[in-house]
């Protein structure tokens, strides 16, 4: 994880459509836009649309022990599907009382900006931002993460179908 950095309310009203967009296709890719009634808000880990498995409260991360797989094994949680560990290590710098809606946006903000992408996204260079973003979330092409990997044509169309400009 990198340096913490002032990822605050006025980062979260400054988005713009591009970095709306990139947020809901880190959503689709992680399988979460779909299920739930919270927009992927609630979805725990190893959820599909036949089987979802969700939480009810936004008081803290979930903390489910997931398995994903023989081996594999994750805490996975919410629309980015982050992990309890990062949870815990966001909460307190970036000043979160919850695991809310908004929580959840500012520490997905805060993966994207260690992985020097928001300049990215503003510019348009869509394919440049999930590549710099490969590390943080295990569907993106090439992440390296012995899951399954979405293809770039597929979370290109679904960022360019929530509003987001390629260059």
């Amino acid at each position: 994880m990198g340096m913490i950095i002032c990822i605050n309310a006025e980062l979260i009203n400054y988005m713009n459509k591009n970095i709306i967009a990139f947020l809901t296709m880190i959503a689709v890719s992680e399988g979460t836009q779909i299920i739930g009634s919270q927009q992927g808000y609630d979805v725990i880990v190893t959820s599909t649309p036949e089987k979802p498995i969700l939480f009810t409260s936004y008081a803290d991360h979930p903390r489910r022990l997931m398995h994903c797989g023989r081996v594999l094994t994750s805490t996975a949680a919410g629309r980015y599907q982050i992990l309890a560990r990062f949870y815990d290590a966001y909460k307190s710098p970036l000043k979160l009382p919850d695991f809310s809606h908004e929580s959840q946006d500012k520490i997905a903000l805060q993966m994207i900006s260690e992985c020097n992408a928001l300049h990215l996204i503003n510019a348009g260079d869509f394919v440049g931002a999930v590549k710099a973003c490969k590390s943080r979330w295990a569907s993106f092409p090439d992440s390296g993460n012995n899951q399954h990997e979405n293809k770039m044509a597929m979370l290109q169309a679904a960022y360019v179908d929530a509003g987001g400009i390629v260059a």
